[in-house]
């Protein structure tokens, strides 16, 4: 079988009529949906529905509207220095947004990656619902052709081979009321969390 590959204005579309895509980032490379069809990624990876999304986004800024006030200025801070970067950051959001990719928890994991051709696809699409692109429970994937085997129907963003990620997953941080406190370790490790 011949995969589905797109190049990025055709991907971000097919993302806003609600598909699945996979594309590469700077960690791991990802499975993403627009954040109101999120659902479809945890039904194709066969995922717990406790395990959040992150919602990555081009730039800072299109992470940062749906942030609640009481951690805009901590979580600034902190993505002004690490992204773009392979460093997730957990904060409160505001509204009900988060239940698309978190239904136990009013905070959501942010990150802006740095890979251009992702960063290109977001800016297109705007922020989307993540997760790295293997089955729940197995091996993380390495590279387009991996991802293309564990989700054969799901169109992928060309040109392929996409760049080599650094193959570990990002750091992930949490704050509350003004802390920080590391929750996975990746390839990054912030002076501010001590």
């Amino acid at each position: 079988m011949i995969h589905s590959k797109f190049e990025t204005s055709v991907l971000a579309s097919k993302l806003k009529e609600g598909s699945l895509a996979l594309f590469p980032t700077d960690t791991l490379p990802a499975l993403g949906s627009c954040p109101k069809y999120a659902k479809k990624i945890w039904e194709i990876k066969k995922r717990p529905l406790i395990k959040p999304l992150i919602l990555m986004g081009g730039c800072l800024e299109h992470l940062f509207e749906f942030v609640h006030p009481c951690a805009v200025e901590d979580g600034m801070k902190m993505a002004e220095v690490y992204w773009p970067g392979p460093l997730t950051i957990i904060l409160p959001t505001i509204g009900c947004f988060s239940n698309y990719m978190n239904q136990n928890s009013d905070s959501l994991g942010l990150r802006v990656p740095d890979s251009q051709l992702a960063r290109e696809l977001l800016f297109r699409t705007g922020p989307l619902a993540t997760t790295s692109a293997n089955i729940s429970g197995k091996a993380p994937v390495k590279d387009a052709f991996e991802a293309s085997i564990q989700f054969p129907h799901v169109p992928m963003l060309s040109p392929t081979p996409w760049p080599k990620p650094s193959g570990m997953a990002s750091t992930v941080i949490s704050w509350d009321n003004g802390n920080w406190t590391l929750l996975r370790t990746g390839s990054v490790f912030p002076k501010e969390i001590l």
